[in-house]
């Protein structure tokens, strides 16, 4: 497994919500609903992100934005429509004022006004706890838009079909497919040539530092050096040090320390295992060793760490847009 494809298999949707809305002007939706992941994506007409710091951004038909962190943000028609209706988590509706409002349906997962709405938004979201998702999170800018010339529009069409139908297993199919339009836009923005992208997406095809990360992720319990890592790279000691450091942004073995604690919080959350397993399980020789470590990095033991209920996602540490292509 490459490190791209550990930290992408992360955001996988399960049971995410997903609605088409059928909406005419002037509309606006304040989105507070407390999701740390969002993809927005119109079919028809067009729109405006309202996000604090992020600033405001269009988006049109065939454009796919991922919106990161918590944060509340607006949706609408136009930057000056004041918000009409609010998003609360468990996507409950109000009016401005308080009311609880009832959307009037249009068919399986759709609602708004008559058919023939000005606007057609397909949105979904993502309720993620896993460490090794907040990886890449923390990456992420604080709105992506993808241009309608740059993806794959098949996806869009395919998960529009979907979401009108009620096979069996239908919110199984409608949930992957949600997850191959977020990691088809998360792939184009990484291949993107960009100082704006984290170092570790682009050291994937470094001849260097690729074939180090790779044995990194494939076995992070083995006992790694760099001595070793660079034997098996089939490069000098310090030749992998320096270029690691320089494309991935730290050292090898701080990445290693980092990416098997990562792994270590996840198992600890997600498994009965005890701590001796789970200390096994990522490269640590004893439950002493990863305590030591775990303390060391994240401020608590791993029992304390497990005892403890999931905290928040964290705003989103980038507030800036990027609009790819």
């Amino acid at each position: 497994m490459d490190a791209l494809t550990g930290l992408l298999d992360g955001p996988r949707a399960r049971g995410a919500f997903l609605l088409r809305s059928i909406l005419d002007p002037p509309w606006s939706l304040r989105i507070q609903d407390g999701s740390p992941l969002s993809l927005i994506t119109l079919l028809r007409g067009d729109a405006w992100i309202v996000r604090g710091a992020a600033g405001t951004v269009h988006i049109g038909a065939g454009d796919v934005a991922i919106v990161n962190g918590t944060e509340p943000y607006v949706v609408a028609d136009s930057p000056g429509t004041a918000p009409q209706i609010v998003i609360h988590p468990g996507q409950r509706c109000e009016s401005v004022d308080g009311t609880e409002m009832t959307m009037t349906g249009q068919g399986v997962r759709t609602w708004g006004a008559a058919p023939d709405g000005g606007t057609v938004m397909i949105s979904g979201t993502y309720q993620m706890h896993s460490e090794v998702s907040r990886r890449l999170l923390d990456a992420l800018p604080g709105v992506l838009i993808r241009p309608v010339g740059s993806g794959d529009n098949a996806l869009i069409d395919l998960l529009v079909r979907e979401m009108g139908s009620t096979e069996p297993a239908q919110d199984l199919v409608l949930d992957r497919l949600l997850d191959l339009v977020l990691v088809s836009t998360l792939r184009t923005w990484l291949a993107a040539p960009s100082p704006d992208t984290p170092g570790w997406p682009r050291a994937q095809g470094d001849p260097v530092v690729g074939p180090a990360l790779r044995l990194i992720h494939d076995d992070p319990a083995y006992a790694w050096t760099v001595a070793l890592l660079a034997t098996r790279a089939g490069v000098s000691r310090a030749s992998l040090a320096r270029r690691f450091a320089e494309v991935v942004g730290e050292p090898p073995m701080a990445y290693l320390t980092g990416w098997r604690l990562t792994l270590a919080a996840d198992l600890l959350r997600q498994s009965e295992a005890t701590i001796e397993a789970v200390a096994r399980r990522v490269g640590y020789g004893s439950a002493f060793a990863l305590s030591a470590a775990f303390k060391r990095e994240r401020g608590v033991s791993p029992q304390e760490y497990r005892r403890r209920p999931p905290t928040a996602p964290r705003p989103a540490p980038l507030a800036e847009v990027v609009r790819l292509g």
